[in-house]
């Protein structure tokens, strides 16, 4: 079993990251291909169970709910037990729960596997960046969550593809017996490889209720839901955009979602990096660029050449100042940061939901650009919490 110590390397070492760490970027990957990878089975989805498309959608909104649900209730029912266990168990359930999909004659226990899986994933993705905090240290917190994160950032360029590949090779069914052979896989090269890191007092309910009496991280979290809000408006109605405002065919689509989830995985891995010695410097420059790409998107949209390059840019920058917030997250938890971890997870899931709600009734009364508009505003405000959470640590700075 591979000990896990805390790096005592200065902010930006290029030293190499733990195993560990590796091992839980994979399992981010493999629960973000499972969360995206509907969006290309859906027409056998409804094929199979006699429904519409819209309706076979519900998998989708069934996942994010239970991610906003699971990430923070499960942190803390979990919280007293060893994390390298949570971490196995929520792999193990999150295989069990694409099994019992792939078998299933009954949409209703579809929707129910889903369910079930995101508050698994959800678990998961929270437990993970606790530990991957612990490991990493202060010094280089925002680096390795940066590496954590860039897992689901993957998934969309790599496994989301590749799943969808397979379904249309052997069936949807196939993709999920290929995730639930996955999982089993993950589960057991967790559990031999991730140590329990220390902590640094015993876990308690009533320590991690405590953390959610700081303003700083109500403010982190602000801007994660403003931060996703802002870019899957946009993201998310990519296809209407490109081919009625811009004119593209719509091959191009898939490409120019290849280019966004590169330029996310890329500027995600880059700003875990900076944001070890500068975050808030990186994450106000990130999205004060993100603004610009908004901006650049909604004026020369109408342009092939011009829509195909912001959504490039908005790709890099959007989404890459996400490990920060959540290293910021973690660090205003203080002694008790399980539950300051796992917010996030659920409020990035929450601005998506709202996000997105929000662009589907603009592109309804707008046309393609209406969404462009929301996440142009949305992107604007989140300069707002998160100016005045570094005004106020500037003023009044933690340890770190």
């Amino acid at each position: 079993m591979t000990t896990l110590t805390t790096p005592t390397t200065s902010p930006g070492s290029r030293t190499r990251l733990p195993v560990a760490i590796l091992a839980l970027t994979a399992g981010t990957f493999l629960m973000g291909t499972s969360e995206f990878v509907l969006a290309g089975l859906l027409t056998g989805i409804a094929t199979d169970f006699d429904t519409s498309v819209a309706y076979a959608g519900l998998t989708i909104t069934v996942f994010a709910v239970g991610m906003i649900v699971g990430a923070p209730s499960m942190a803390l029912l979990t919280l007293r037990m060893p994390r390298r266990v949570t971490l196995t168990l929520a792999l193990a359930v999150f295989g069990a729960g694409h099994l019992a999909a792939a078998l299933t004659e009954s949409f209703a226990m579809l929707l129910a596997a889903r369910f079930v899986t995101a508050v698994a994933t959800g678990a998961f993705w929270a437990v993970a960046s606790v530990v991957a905090a612990a490991i990493a240290g202060p010094a280089g917190r925002a680096r390795a969550l940066g590496v954590v994160l860039a897992g689901g950032m993957l998934s969309n360029v790599l496994g989301v593809p590749l799943g969808a590949f397979a379904g249309q090779l052997v069936g949807w069914r196939g993709a999920f017996w290929g995730l639930t052979v996955a999982a089993v896989v993950m589960a057991v090269v967790t559990f031999s490889v991730v140590d329990e890191p220390a902590r640094p007092s015993a876990p308690s309910v009533r320590a991690e209720l405590r953390a959610l009496r700081s303003l700083r991280l109500w403010l982190a979290l602000a801007t994660c839901a403003l931060v996703t809000g802002s870019v899957l408006a946009v993201y998310s109605y990519v296809d209407p955009l490109l081919t009625h405002a811009a004119g593209l065919p719509a091959d191009i689509v898939p490409v120019a979602l290849l280019v966004f989830g590169a330029g996310s995985l890329i500027g995600t891995l880059v700003c875990g990096r900076l944001g070890d010695a500068r975050p808030y410097r990186t994450a106000l420059m990130t999205a004060a660029a993100t603004s610009v790409a908004m901006v650049g998107l909604l004026t020369t949209a109408g342009t092939p050449f011009g829509a195909i390059v912001f959504l490039a840019a908005l790709g890099l920058v959007g989404l890459s100042s996400n490990p920060i917030l959540v290293a910021l997250a973690a660090r205003f938890g203080g002694a008790a940061p399980v539950l300051a971890t796992a917010l996030p997870t659920a409020i990035f899931n929450l601005g998506t939901a709202i996000g997105t709600g929000v662009a589907a009734s603009a592109l309804a009364q707008v046309g393609p650009l209406g969404p462009v508009v929301v996440g142009t505003v949305v992107s604007v405000f989140t300069l707002v919490p998160l100016g005045v959470l570094a005004w106020v640590d500037r003023r009044a700075p933690l340890e770190r």
